[in-house]
């Protein structure tokens, strides 16, 4: 067999008998992975003269990206809106849990909380690459508390802000520190929100807009400042109204500055929206859609009370309230499931759905050169799939990190 030893010792692996996800199609062709990156086989043979020291037959399991969840409050039993002595042990858990799920990347997310909790918690959370101790992290999602007290949903009334005269500052002074944070989530309409905008996408944090009782205009206003993302479309904003979309008609504005896309995570988990509103919202603009868990503690747990940060939860089947009442707090939902009954729910090919947990996550943060796709030299962060998108095996930077064990199933 020749060489590969002019480039790298590395053992190159060829996954065959498979369909991969490239370029928006499932292809059939052979995936090869060095040194946790995707090679191209060409280079291979015509430059190196180099072949696979590891052939893997796939029995024509899907291959796709790994899933990239930006908005995860906790689950089994961990909150990360909690400020405990075992946080880093918490969130170890977790990110080893959500292998069998498909997800090889997420941003761990805090609701609205006390400012010591955010002192205490963010120097705890650190981004770092995934692997066989769990999925990757990419940074913090703080969703709150800069939010309207209106649309407040299942965030405390009294841990809620204001951006006072020196906006930034007093968002650094809650905080404490920017230093891991990939995404704040705010509410446009507030006083002050343009300049904290433009502070925030200046320092490559992604600004999102949610909890919101902002009317479109002030929502366009801040995505000419910056902003990218919406958190959980139709949920804790204005209902759609034909005179005033709000926050929902940035779907089809036509005022979002050239060259920039405006991404909204869907929390499809088939409580949060009805199926006729994940169609429309992905009949719209379906190159923005992101599929979000927006899991809490009790995921991966029975019915029962739970926390989210500084409210009781209790979970009752699929559905999640606030202890005493009918508001609805975060989700049960695993990401493989969402990708299935969004699939389901709209109808859209095995690509779309598998993009929406992927591609668009990745693109929306930024980092689709290394993740969220299966492009030559991108992070070999893959999933083995069966034709109802169930997660058969995990693999990151090209290493089996969790496989479904057939005699439990």
């Amino acid at each position: 067999m020749p060489s590969n030893k002019s480039v790298s010792d590395a053992p190159i692996v060829q996954f065959t008998s498979c369909r991969i996800l490239r370029d928006h199609q499932l292809q059939r062709e052979d995936l090869w992975v060095r040194e946790g990156k995707i090679l191209n086989p060409e280079k291979l043979f015509f430059d190196e003269k180099g072949s696979a020291d590891v052939q893997l037959d796939c029995k024509d399991s899907i291959i796709a990206p790994g899933f990239i969840d930006v908005q995860i409050n906790g689950g089994f039993g961990v909150d990360f809106s909690l400020a405990t002595d075992d946080f880093k042990s918490g969130i170890d858990l977790v990110s080893q849990k959500i292998l069998s799920h498909g997800v090889t990347s997420f941003c761990p997310t805090l609701v609205s909380s006390p400012p010591s909790v955010y002192h205490q918690v963010l120097p705890q959370i650190s981004v770092r690459n995934g692997g066989a101790h769990g999925a990757g992290i990419l940074g913090a999602h703080l969703e709150g508390p800069f939010i309207s007290k209106e649309k407040k949903g299942a965030h405390p009334e009294h841990c809620l802000r204001t951006f006072e005269a020196g906006a930034f500052q007093d968002l650094l002074a809650t905080y404490g520190s920017l230093d891991c944070v990939q995404i704040v989530t705010l509410a446009p309409e507030m006083r002050r929100s343009s300049e904290v905008i433009r502070e925030l996408t200046k320092r490559g944090i992604c600004v999102s807009l949610g909890h919101s009782v902002a009317n479109l205009s002030q929502a366009e206003e801040a995505v000419q400042h910056g902003a990218t993302f919406i958190t959980h479309l139709f949920n804790a904003m204005l209902p759609f109204h034909h005179r005033d979309p709000g926050i929902v008609g940035l779907l089809t504005s036509d005022k979002i500055p050239a060259g920039r896309r405006v991404f909204y995570g869907m929390i499809s988990d088939g409580i949060h929206t009805n199926p006729a509103a994940l169609r429309i919202a992905h009949r719209a603009h379906p190159k923005g859609l992101v599929l979000v868990t927006d899991a809490i503690a009790g995921m991966g747990l029975a019915p029962g009370r739970h926390t989210l940060g500084q409210q009781v939860v209790e979970i009752d089947g699929l559905n999640t309230y606030i202890a005493g009442t009918k508001t609805l707090s975060g989700s049960v939902a695993t990401m493989d499931t969402c990708v299935r009954h969004f699939q389901e729910a709209t109808g859209c090919s095995v690509e779309t759905a598998l993009e929406a947990a992927s591609l668009h996550p990745a693109q929306l943060l930024g980092i689709e050169h290394k993740k969220g796709t299966l492009n030559y030299d991108s992070d070999a962060d893959f999933l083995m799939l069966n034709d109802s998108l169930c997660v058969q095996a995990t693999y990151i930077a090209g290493e089996e990190v969790w496989r479904q064990d057939v005699l439990g199933m």
